[in-house]
């Protein structure tokens, strides 16, 4: 709900382009930067372990992408499923990428993939009569826990 009713930028201003440029990749919950893609934790996310797959390149258009733009969010996306499979063992994961307003986009300015671990049963009564999901990890905790995944890529890069 601090998402949805938050008041959105406008103008040149891109959430997806200026975190990777605060180079604060902590502050920011950065897990990776690849050659044209980076994988960023949501904010706001659905489940623990929410992560998303988001080119540099400020683009909404997925025809547009380049083979080294899609092959690296592909690569990173799968490396996701990966990551999350062994810190959290869920028992599957909901992946997608919402294109445009009208496709359900919450910022669709710049495209992005969005990987999402599920597990039996976690869904609940709580989102509808509360409007509010409970996390039983903190997203601090979930970058902690997530990061040493991640610094491993970088050691196979």
């Amino acid at each position: 709900m601090d998402f949805i009713k938050s008041q959105k930028t406008t103008g040149n201003k891109c959430v997806f382009c200026e975190l990777p440029a605060q180079n604060a990749d902590e502050e920011t919950l950065i897990l990776f930067r690849g050659q044209s893609a980076f994988v960023i934790m949501n904010k706001y996310p659905y489940n623990n372990g929410h992560l998303m797959a988001i080119p540099f390149r400020h683009t909404a258009s997925f025809d547009e992408l380049t083979k080294e733009e899609l092959a690296d969010l592909m690569r990173l996306t799968q490396y996701c499923t990966q990551v999350l499979g062994q810190a959290y063992s869920p028992d599957g994961f909901n992946i997608g990428m919402n294109l445009g307003a009208a496709g359900g986009a919450g910022i669709k300015e710049h495209l992005h993939f969005h990987i999402v671990p599920r597990w039996q049963g976690d869904t609940n009564f709580m989102p509808i009569l509360a409007e509010a999901k409970s996390l039983p990890q903190h997203l601090d905790s979930s970058f902690q826990q997530l990061v040493p995944y991640f610094r491993s890529l970088h050691e196979k890069s």
